[in-house]
């Protein structure tokens, strides 16, 4: 068989490859986890019924294994590093024996890591679903996970950075900036795990044997995340103007970005390239051998001028 009856065959035999997303919804989930992860477990098919959660907040609030706990008759592991929304987790689940309670926080060293909480517990090591949202150091606390295999992982992913980008921030507990879905996706991949499907701030994925019960025959990040709504996009004029177009702000604190203030030339060297004006040239001249002087100047040099 040639190359493009093979291409031909394997397409239609496949799903679309986001077909996840039309199970879409939510009742405790933010951007429609709640059904997508049924659907993938069922796909699945082998369940023990085991999952794992963290920062759980209050076990509901914007959860993505409530409806599993609560409806399906999951065991859990719920952790939570607050103090003050660990006692609202415990008074959620005070009565349900199946569900373990845990008040820690789960880091990447050899003593905080999620094999060394997991190990004193009953859950199997590769139980059904883990969910990781801790607005920050999720990429690196689950790198650390190389004792479990849990099936399915859904990671929070920072959605302000556009799909193309590589990006993870530092390995630091102090810091809270997220990682890009590319680079979560290939440490997915490292990891023995496959992208099915991408909500607005979640990548969902799939231990790799259970892979091909979906069908997707392409599974790229860029095939897969169809809409980023919250990518501000910066670019530059010929004569040096920046522009910023696109969402155009922070989503966490709502604080929109300034044009102004982020450009990198004052207006009257914003000039086009080849300008014939002299003092113009020189001037432009000095002014940017002055910027090459200052590196470490961090704000704008239309403040300057």
């Amino acid at each position: 068989m040639n190359e493009r009856a093979c291409s031909e065959t394997e397409n239609k035999n496949s799903n679309p490859s986001t077909w996840l997303l039309d199970y879409a919804c939510n009742e405790t989930s933010q951007f429609g986890e709640d059904g997508i992860l049924a659907k993938v477990l069922e796909t699945i098919g082998r369940q023990d019924k085991w999952c794992v959660e963290f920062g759980s907040w209050d076990g509901k609030v914007c959860s993505n294994t409530y409806t599993f706990i609560t409806q399906k008759g999951y065991s859990a592991i719920l952790i939570e590093a607050s103090p003050k929304r660990f006692k609202d987790l415990v008074k959620n689940f005070c009565e349900n024996k199946n569900v373990i309670c845990m008040n820690k926080m789960v880091g990447f060293q050899t003593d905080n890591n999620l094999d060394v909480i997991l190990k004193d517990t009953p859950i199997p090591k590769d139980f059904d679903l883990l969910s990781i949202d801790i607005d920050g150091n999720d990429y690196h606390v689950w790198d650390s996970v190389k004792e479990y295999k849990p099936k399915v992982v859904i990671i929070e992913y920072n959605p302000t950075i556009p799909k193309v980008v590589e990006f993870v921030q530092p390995r630091d507990m102090s810091i809270g900036q997220g990682s890009s879905i590319l680079s979560i996706s290939n440490l997915a991949a490292s990891k023995g795990y496959e992208l099915v499907a991408c909500t607005q701030c979640n990548g969902i994925f799939v231990d790799r044997q259970y892979f091909h019960l979906f069908g997707i025959a392409d599974n790229s990040v860029d095939r897969m995340l169809t809409n980023q709504p919250m990518v501000t996009h910066l670019f530059c004029g010929i004569d040096g103007t920046v522009f910023i177009r696109g969402y155009g702000k922070s989503p966490w604190q709502q604080i929109s970005f300034n044009e102004e203030k982020m450009q990198l030339l004052p207006r009257w060297a914003r000039k086009l390239y080849g300008d014939k004006n002299i003092i113009r040239r020189k001037l432009g001249r000095r002014y940017r051998k002055w910027l090459k002087d200052k590196p470490s100047a961090n704000h704008s040099c239309s403040d300057i001028v």
